[in-house]
């Protein structure tokens, strides 16, 4: 009989009740085996047991058997959200065409838009992610203290239908500068970038979609060509991720590239635009067979659809390198399962994305230089443990030593042991690391 691994049994299980004699035969294991793996999943808090019929039964705990079922849906999800510029200037139509014919009738027009108040917001258990409920708010030309907010959502649709249709991009900053020239009236960007954001709940698109983007640029390396499909005077030129020794921006054109060939088995999302650049030297790349990607910190929405397109096209793990603190380990969450100011998009998460380091009890194990937490640190890293998506054993393990040891440590602080230790001894040892916590059921 092969050795049976207890990712192996996970993949086996579910919330339906299975009896040993069952899994022994569906496993092709030894029963005293069996047992046994069973027994130290269930202290590691990963499977339930019970007695029925003098038989010992067996299956996944809630919160393994939700995340298992998350990650087997996404890829058809990713497959669902996608939307060629045809079908989001056809959504555009259709509302156009709405307000046309209540107009026609002489009616005062409205538009109906998904609440994206906090009360509207949920933690969906199944998802691993935070949408938006039921409720829907109104904005009516009858209401005159909404016609100023109703105005402004029909010029930026319009604007932006005009960008698809030019094969144009534009920044945030550009919208609301844009506004002044035909008269529309945003008190400051932050009121226009809202009103954008109002457009993608409606119509269940990115803004990324309609070729908006912020300012903050991230970059990727590695072996992969790309076919750049716009603007037109690139539209079929094919480029090498490697041709730039600083990386490739992951600004427009190259977020709606399509994947022509890639030679990476991995990709490896890193915080520090330093620690990045230190990768690339040290050829990690090549050596781990990796996409490199500085994600500028938080990264980017461009950013976090770009991990998710590789992640279901070419089907490459990520795996998350930020600093050892709350915010670094935000950061990481954030690309596995999305934000609340995201909650009406669904596409923007890679569920089975990888927090790779700078673990808290890496600080500890790799005697790295260090600081001392703050109240700040102290209270954010106790809002993320009573944060829905931290509720992993191992994300609360983490988490709990940073708040034990009340230390925090950038990624650069491997090089007391000089430059390339975290690329020649940390990288394949976490690699290691992460694979047998896998074989175990924990990562």
């Amino acid at each position: 009989m092969s050795v049976t691994t207890p990712d192996q049994i996970i993949r086996t299980l579910s919330r339906r009740w299975k009896s040993t004699k069952r899994l022994t035969k569906l496993l092709r294991i030894d029963s005293a085996a069996l047992r046994r793996k069973l027994k130290k999943m269930e202290e590691e808090g990963l499977v339930e047991a019970r007695k029925r019929g003098g038989q010992l039964e067996w299956r996944l705990v809630k919160g393994e058997a939700k995340r298992i079922r998350q990650i087997k849906k996404e890829p058809k999800a990713f497959k669902e959200e996608q939307k060629s510029s045809e079908q989001i200037r056809s959504d555009m139509k259709g509302v156009g065409q709405t307000l046309y014919r209540t107009l026609s009738k002489g009616q005062f027009p409205e538009i109906e838009l998904p609440s994206r108040s906090t009360g509207n917001i949920r933690f969906d258990q199944e998802l691993g992610q935070y949408v938006l409920a039921g409720k829907t708010v109104t904005r009516s030309t009858k209401n005159v203290g909404q016609i100023r907010s109703f105005s402004q959502f029909v010029w930026v649709m319009r604007f932006l239908k005009e960008l698809l249709t030019e094969g144009k991009s534009s920044t945030l900053r550009d919208i609301y500068y844009q506004s002044f020239g035909f008269g529309v009236k945003f008190g400051q960007q932050s009121e226009s970038d809202t009103t954008i954001t109002d457009v993608e709940a409606k119509l269940k698109t990115p803004r990324e979609s309609f070729r908006v983007f912020p300012e903050e640029r991230a970059a990727i390396y590695g072996d992969l060509t790309i076919e750049y499909t716009s603007p037109p005077k690139y539209a079929g030129k094919q480029v090498n991720l490697t041709d730039h020794p600083d990386g490739l921006m992951i600004g427009p054109y190259l977020t709606s590239a399509k994947f022509i060939e890639c030679k990476a088995k991995k990709v490896i999302a890193i915080e520090s635009g330093g620690m990045f650049t230190r990768f690339v030297e040290d050829g990690v790349h090549e050596t781990h067979d990796a996409l490199l990607i500085h994600t500028a910190g938080q990264a980017p929405r461009s950013v976090r659809r770009t991990i998710r397109r590789l992640r279901y096209e070419l089907n490459l793990p990520t795996y998350l390198f930020v600093d050892a603190d709350p915010w670094g380990a935000h950061i990481a969450m954030v690309i596995i399962s999305g934000s609340a100011s995201a909650a009406h998009l669904r596409g923007l998460a890679t569920p089975d994305a990888i927090w790779m380091g700078v673990w808290a009890s890496d600080i500890e194990k790799y005697n790295l230089p260090s600081d001392t937490f703050t109240d700040t640190d102290k209270k954010r890293t106790q809002d993320l443990l009573k944060d829905p998506r931290y509720q992993t054993k191992f994300w609360q393990q983490e988490l709990n030593v940073f708040l034990k040891n009340q230390r925090k440590a950038e990624q650069q602080a491997f090089s007391r042991y000089g430059l390339s230790f975290v690329t020649e001894e940390y990288l394949p040892n976490k690699f290691k690391e992460i694979s047998k916590l896998q074989r175990q059921g924990l990562l």
